[in-house]
């Protein structure tokens, strides 16, 4: 088990912000500034430019904006984490989404605030994912993953679905379920990066499904009889 990461003045934690809203940017990087165990290093108002300028700057926290003109933050959390899986993603939003939540959760997110959060509670979130600490609540993510497992518009019929994926599929499909990132799933599986893209993109239209989140609700029912008998065949 990994040691909490400790941060003092002379090793700051390094943040990078991301939001499409240049006053909310100077207004954070005043509020974190302003902390001696805490500096910005830069920020983005743009999924591109953050995509851009995130992997070369290093920061151990990105404070990222679910909603944003050209994408979404959650998308960034994922490409982000790909490429540094240390990095710990705070997601930001103006929106009580339990969709974004369930997101933010599959794509590696270590926490979740919405934007009406007071400073000095932001403050203490950032340092608390910095340590390698969760901002999510176990028993909220639990009731939700329940809810979506049980809503019949995000879950098809699984049992047929699953039958057609292929061992390899089957494979990536659990890994999705338990919140990997493209990198991780091909450093477990000795795979490239693009090859689980594409393995991802076949699995997605097998299930019918659209998005990530939902592949990884669906992947609560490989352990169902149904899919643990085609396994073994």
């Amino acid at each position: 088990m990994p040691q909490p990461r400790t941060f003092t003045e002379q090793n700051p934690i390094r943040v990078f912000l991301l939001d499409d809203h240049e006053v909310v940017r100077r207004g954070l990087a005043d509020l974190l500034d302003t902390e001696p165990d805490i500096t910005v290093i830069g920020d983005a108002g743009t999924v591109d430019h953050a995509l851009a300028r995130g992997p070369a700057l290093r920061p151990d926290v990105a404070v990222l904006d679910v909603r944003l003109p050209d994408g979404d933050g959650i998308s960034v959390c994922r490409e982000l984490r790909s490429q540094m899986p240390e990095l710990a993603c705070l997601m930001l939003t103006s929106f009580d989404d339990e969709e974004a939540l369930l997101d933010a959760i599959m794509a590696g997110a270590s926490g979740y605030v919405l934007k009406q959060i007071k400073g000095s509670d932001l403050v203490s979130a950032v340092r608390t994912v910095a340590s390698g600490q969760s901002m999510l609540d176990p028993a909220t993510t639990a009731r939700l993953m329940r809810s979506l497992r049980a809503d019949p518009v995000e879950t098809p019929a699984v049992p047929s679905e699953l039958a057609s994926l292929s061992p390899r599929e089957r494979d990536i499909l659990a890994l999705i379920g338990d919140g990997l990132t493209n990198r991780e799933i091909g450093k477990k599986l000795y795979l490239s990066e693009k090859t689980v893209k594409n393995h991802i993109s076949r699995l997605l239209a097998k299930l019918g499904v659209q998005r990530r989140v939902q592949a990884a609700v669906l992947a609560s029912h490989l352990e169902q009889p149904e899919a643990a008998e085609h396994r073994a065949k």
